[in-house]
């Protein structure tokens, strides 16, 4: 009922909707219109009530909603099914427990704030609240358990492709999945499997963007390598629309992987890559190696070429952009 609310309102807005026209619609009494009317302004709607005229939405609050989410929502699956928390440990973290729960594929799963948010290698996803853009998706791609890692950079040319529809900003891809710009991070992907020896069973992918950070949001320590969309553009950026657009992106590419294969994702994150044919140290827990990053091959690992002349297939870790 509220959501039906929402809408009414939203869609007289900026003019009043009377009492009695909700009441009618819903078939309810005024008491339980206004108890509705205090939930939105405690969700942070903003609602002015004139005694005989009615109830007029004069804003809407800087929160990614499930109701906000989905209104103007263009996809077929994904994002179909919300899951909104004001704060998670991780979204990847839920949206696991979801998936061993029979949370259908294309379910989302998006939060505020992270308490415990991790990248590779165990490090801290640092993200002020109301600020970012967190969320996972649960996905059951019909493909192999060695296939699964093309899904990361899937997810990274779509993500990269959102941005650059909604801000106009081109960022480039960092093997795997880092996205950046102008050398600095603006987003990071982290996607875990639950597999057989033949088939996925799911598979989730958990996307970071930093949207509306300023530069005293990050830790000093992040401040040289980290950015944001509003710091590029000196504006504040819609994050619900962008949200929006990501999965409506996100889904394009992946009815791409699932009808077409891994070839003309490849192509693209080609495309967008910022660590090909450039010298790079990759790391992993217990190594590093440093050449020079020659190619990314049809399963998706980069081909590094060593200083002996050995071409090295590494299937992950950590890469550094290197001067020379």
């Amino acid at each position: 009922m509220k959501e039906t609310i929402l809408r009414l309102l939203k869609e007289r807005s900026p003019e009043y909707v009377s009492g009695e026209e909700i009441c009618k619609c819903l078939n309810v009494t005024r008491t339980a219109i206004w108890k509705h009317m205090q939930t939105l302004r405690e969700c942070g709607y903003e609602i002015e009530a004139k005694p005989r005229v009615g109830y007029a939405l004069t804003c809407i609050p800087d929160r990614l909603y499930p109701e906000e989410i989905l209104d103007g929502l263009s996809t077929r699956f994904l994002g179909r099914k919300i899951y909104y928390f004001d704060t998670l440990s991780t979204t990847n973290d839920k949206a696991k427990e979801l998936a061993r729960l029979g949370a259908p594929e294309g379910t989302l799963v998006v939060t505020e704030e992270q308490a415990g948010g991790k990248g590779r290698l165990g490090r801290r996803w640092f993200t002020p609240k109301y600020k970012g853009i967190l969320f996972s998706l649960i996905l059951c791609p019909p493909v192999m358990p060695p296939e699964a890692n093309q899904a990361t950079m899937l997810a990274a040319v779509a993500v990269a492709s959102a941005i650059k529809k909604e801000t106009g900003i081109k960022a480039g891809i960092k093997w795997p999945n880092d996205l950046l710009v102008e050398s600095k991070k603006i987003c990071g992907i982290l996607t875990e499997l639950s597999a057989e020896m033949e088939r996925i069973n799911y598979l989730v992918a958990g996307i970071g963007i930093n949207v509306n950070q300023d530069v005293i949001d990050f830790p000093e320590e992040l401040r040289e390598s980290a950015a944001s969309l509003k710091n590029e553009l000196k504006r504040k950026i819609d994050r619900v629309k962008l949200i929006q657009t990501t999965l409506a992106e996100f889904e394009r590419w992946y009815g791409i992987w699932l009808e077409q294969g891994f070839a003309p994702v490849l192509a693209r994150w080609k495309e967008l890559s910022v660590s090909l044919n450039c010298p790079v140290r990759i790391s992993t827990l217990n190594h590093s190696w440093d050449g020079w990053a020659e190619d990314v091959d049809g399963d998706g690992a980069l081909l590094l070429r060593l200083p002996g002349g050995e071409l090295k297939r590494v299937i992950s870790g950590e890469v550094s952009l290197r001067l020379s």
